[in-house]
């Protein structure tokens, strides 16, 4: 498998005026444009994506891109484009760069391309090609990680130069996630065993197998400092939380004992809570006995902590990770039994949950004050709050129609 980079580093922008360069007419920086409001029964939505803190979702449609604020939920950008679709658009935070793959009926780009767009000065700055689909595109300050169906990219950002080449499983999905600190530098995507996750320390140079589940990965998450990884397999009834360092297990939850399709796995800032969305309707949090180093038991830091926790830890060090409180996820009445009785008897099931429509896929992530903000392929938003101290149903909040549309793709 090979690519190819094209780079427009301090080329002037009357070069870039190609057949690849982004039909798209001069504008300002995300967030000081203002949004035109035209939904039509023909918009189809091809994707949506968080940003690396959840604060931003984008939504690619077959006719461009949009970009929206959840607190408060706000439409902040767009782009509409009459023959211009999107099946990945990924956000660097909330600065005005993207990477832009083509989707859809009519894609703006070839789906085996990858357009790096800076929009503050309206230009493509980098294009990659290469041989097969693009699975995924992942951003952090100093990296451009491209994701194929068996291998995947990692670029400097700073001249797009190669850096690493990481062989996978089949990876339709393009599962890949990375660390966003920046003086952590990890990634986890499938190894090349079913059930297997390889994680990259690049910082430290070193790399990790951890044999996760029997089935293959079907949806996995790094925490901030990329220390901790929760992972779900495509039965989907467990997801565990490893400690990336030396792979050891940390936790185990149960979503159900029926299979179901993962489609989203987050983790609290403060790496309290777990949430867990899949094709059964229901949105499932759980509560998390890991913690980072130092950090009082009760009284949970924001993930500004995590960096610490590279210097302090060691594979021995798991008392550091597991907090002394046993969690508020309910267990089985017949837990002391976990000895004699099948698996899911000595289980932590859910502690807070809230139920959606089946099959449509929704992507959950954490929002402020024990808040989740929920995001549909049916083109809905959806705030949620729960009760930290007794959990059950959540109450909803808030409900927007982000996109008026009659397409549901899963």
């Amino acid at each position: 498998m090979s690519s190819t980079v094209s780079t427009s580093w301090g080329i002037p922008p009357s070069r870039l005026e190609t057949s690849e360069s982004p039909k798209m007419h001069p504008s300002s920086p995300f967030g000081q444009s203002e949004p035109e409001y035209n939904d039509n029964d023909e918009t189809e939505l091809l994707s949506v994506s968080w940003n690396q803190d959840y604060g931003c979702f984008t939504a690619g449609t077959n006719q461009g891109f949009r970009i929206y604020n959840c607190d408060p939920f706000k439409e902040t950008f767009r782009r509409d484009l009459k023959n211009g679709g999107f099946g990945i658009v990924e956000m660097l935070f909330r600065c005005n760069i993207l990477a832009l793959v083509g989707g859809g009926a009519n894609p703006q780009y070839p789906p085996n391309k990858v357009m790096i767009w800076d929009d503050h000065q309206s230009r493509c700055i980098g294009e990659f090609s290469f041989r097969s689909e693009v699975r995924a595109v992942k951003l952090r300050r100093d990296r451009i990680v491209v994701v194929l169906e068996h291998r995947i990219y990692v670029y400097n950002f700073m001249d797009l130069k190669l850096l690493h080449q990481i062989e996978t499983l089949a990876n339709p999905r393009g599962l890949c996630c990375l660390s966003h600190h920046s003086n952590t530098s990890v990634l986890a995507c499938p190894g090349l065993h079913r059930g297997q996750v390889r994680i990259e320390h690049f910082g430290l140079k070193m790399t990790k197998f951890i044999n996760a589940h029997d089935s293959q990965i079907a949806c996995l998450t790094l925490t901030l400092d990329g220390l901790l990884l929760a992972t779900a397999s495509t039965k989907g009834t467990l997801i565990r939380i490893f400690n990336t360092m030396d792979g050891t297990r940390l936790q185990e939850v149960r979503r159900g004992v029926d299979k179901a399709d993962i489609y989203s796995i987050a983790l609290s800032p403060n790496v309290q809570w777990l949430a867990v969305s899949s094709d059964k309707g229901t949105v499932h949090i759980f509560s998390l006995r890991v913690r980072v180093v130092g950090e009082d038991s009760s009284n949970h830091s924001s993930a500004t902590q995590g960096p610490a926790f590279v210097h302090q830890n060691s594979s021995t060090s798991l008392d550091a990770l597991i907090s002394p409180s046993t969690g508020a996820n309910p267990g089985s009445s017949l837990s002391f039994m976990k000895g004699v009785l099948p698996k899911y008897f000595s289980s932590e099931w859910s502690f807070a949950q809230f139920h959606l429509a089946e099959d449509i896929r929704f992507l959950a992530a954490f929002g402020s004050q024990s808040t989740v903000v929920i995001v549909g392929m049916d083109g809905s938003f959806y705030r949620c709050s729960f009760d930290p101290l007794n959990g059950g149903e959540m109450s909803q909040v808030e409900y927007v129609r982000f996109l008026k549309t009659e397409n549901r793709p899963k």
